[in-house]
This record gives C-alpha cells, sequence and structure tokens, in this order.
C-alpha cells in the first residue's frame, strides 16, 4: 500500500530538479511548497480558478502570500505570491526564502504552517556546484559552498522538522562524489556533499525515534543551470589559476567527457516521486553514475593519487 499523498517542502525550487520535482509531485496530487531565492522567482503565471487551488494533502491550499528572505532584526514583508503553470494547469506554492538566511525560513514556516498545516516530506533539492582549487579559492566562497550545500539543508531541518506529520520522510540530495574519494580541483564540492551524507546518516538513526526516515538522492551529471554554471566557473579556473594552469586544462577535458553523460532533471524527479511512493524506501537512490569514477574508487588511494597525478601532470 502506497503512503498517502501529502504537503511536501522542496528546496531549490527555481533551479532544474527543483522545479522539476515541483511539477511532477504537483501533477501527482501532492500539496507542493518550493522555496528558493527572490532573484529567481518564476515569471507569475495566470491565476487559476479557486477550485484548483492546493489545500491540504492531495488538495490545493488556498491564497497564499510569500515571505521575502531579510535581515533577522528586520521586519519581513509579505510579497505577492507566485503561482508556476503547469501543464496540467495545477500550480504549486512558491515562496521566496533563503537556506542561509534562517529569517526569511522561518516566515515561510510560519506560511506553510498557517495554510497547510503539516508537512509529510522534506525534499533537499538546493545547491550549488563549485569547481576550484583549494589553496586558490577565497575563503569567502568555501564558506559559501558549506553554507547552502551543508548548514541550509542542517537549518531547514531544525526549522520546519516541527511540521512534519507522523512517519514523514525527508529526502537529502547529495552528489555521486559524494561517497568517492574525491578528484582534484572539486575538493570543496565533494567535500560538503560527503559532509551532507555522513549528516543524512546520522539524522537517519536520530529521526527514526520520531517515526521519520531520510533517504538520499545521490545523482550523477544532470542536465541543469547548474551544469552551465559549473563549466563557466571551470573555464574561470582554468584561465585564472597560477598555480595549475596546464593541469587545469587537462581536468577540463575530463570533465567535459563526464558531463556529456548527463541525464534530465526528470530523472531525478522520478527518483523522488518513488521514494515517496514507496511503502519502504531505500535508503540511497542512485541516478546515472559514472562506471570510471566508480573504478578509480575501487583502487587503493596509493594507486589512485598516482594515477590521477600521471594523467595531470605535464
Amino acid at each position: 500500500m502506497r503512503p498517502p499523498l501529502c504537503n511536501v517542502l522542496v528546496t531549490g525550487a527555481a533551479g532544474g530538479m527543483g522545479r522539476a520535482v515541483c511539477e511532477l509531485l504537483s501533477r501527482q496530487g501532492y500539496g507542493v511548497w518550493g522555496i528558493d531565492l527572490p532573484e529567481r522567482l518564476p515569471e507569475p503565471a495566470p491565476q487559476a480558478g479557486p477550485d484548483s487551488r492546493p489545500k491540504g494533502a492531495g488538495e490545493r491550499p488556498a491564497q497564499v502570500s510569500a515571505a521575502r528572505p531579510g535581515a533577522a532584526e528586520t521586519a519581513l514583508p509579505e510579497p505577492a505570491e507566485t503561482e508556476p503553470a503547469l501543464p496540467s494547469g495545477r500550480p504549486w506554492r512558491y515562496l521566496s526564502a533563503d537556506v542561509t538566511d534562517p529569517a526569511s525560513l522561518e516566515a515561510a514556516r510560519e506560511q506553510i504552517a498557517r495554510e497547510a498545516g503539516t508537512l509529510g516530506a522534506i525534499v533537499h533539492m538546493a545547491g550549488i556546484y563549485r569547481l576550484d582549487s583549494l589553496i586558490e579559492m577565497p575563503e569567502a566562497e568555501l564558506h559559501r559552498v558549506f553554507e547552502v550545500n551543508f548548514f541550509g539543508v542542517c537549518r531547514v531541518n531544525q526549522l520546519f522538522l516541527s511540521l512534519l506529520g507522523p512517519k514523514s520522510r525527508i529526502l537529502i540530495t547529495t552528489s555521486e562524489l559524494a561517497p568517492l574519494d574525491p578528484l582534484p580541483f572539486t575538493g570543496v564540492y565533494a567535500v560538503s556533499k560527503a559532509a551532507l551524507e555522513k549528516y543524512a546518516f546520522s539524522l537517519r538513526m536520530e529521526v527514526q525515534l520520531l517515526g521519520h526516515s531520510v533517504v538520499v538522492i545521490r545523482p550523477g551529471a544532470v542536465k541543469t543551470g547548474l551544469l552551465a554554471v559549473s563549466t563557466e566557473g571551470l573555464e574561470r579556473f582554468c584561465q585564472n589559476t597560477k598555480l595549475y594552469p596546464c593541469n587545469a586544462a587537462r581536468f577540463r577535458a575530463i570533465v567535459n567527457k563526464v558531463e556529456t553523460r548527463s541525464v534530465p532533471p526528470a530523472a531525478v524527479a522520478k527518483k523522488v516521486l518513488s521514494a515517496l511512493r514507496a511503502r519502504r524506501p531505500r535508503l540511497v537512490y542512485n541516478l546515472n553514475r559514472n562506471p570510471g569514477l566508480r573504478l578509480l574508487h575501487l583502487l587503493p588511494d596509493r594507486l589512485q593519487t598516482a594515477l590521477i597525478g600521471r594523467i595531470l601532470k605535464v
């Protein structure tokens, strides 16, 4: 027997994977609440009729206004809501919030609590991808990657846990790199995702005592705007690095080959739907794993290091 339809919170809702998840779940009858940065708000769609608005589990909530992020010590205004249009004509709710800003998240939490009451799942899709040298990368960027990829997830779970109904699920998106030994120039991203995966496993041990479950979604390369941004970032790194100019150029060629095997965001959304529908979901859902990276990981650490050095050295 499948778990009943419920209200679902999705972070990173304006990104490729997050939006695909929101749209698929909404079409399947879930009440979907997506949050993302205010500057990534989609263009308002024509208002749907009152009978098609989400309200509660499997229904559509009534009129909702989103809370914009702001400083913790300032009052938060309530801007007009945005309803992305779906092929089925059933909109999902979009709230403006920043996973690095507790005040904006608290405002979103109050909005959802007031309009939806409870959640049946939290789906973490927010994240940033950064390829750079650990030595040359500005410290502020190191903090930013961890603030979004790791602490943002912790923050959302702490704030929204009290809204979870019985036997709820928390889905945390890591990466195929999370369980692997990091490659050069993927360090900060890989380490943040590895930390996030350990966090997910630890959280699972704790919240099972409350009747909830934690599922890890572990995708490989996905065709999203994040991939294009990472490619641009890699180009900048190759142009600006003073320590690794030749090595970076060789690494860029390898990354280009790996990322040609990407899958559409809809594939990730289907994994999320499977994890929500399953009576007993898997602990980890893998998607589009790169066979070369998996084989490399099987080698002893010393051999891995030597092999990467031979490939990247001039």
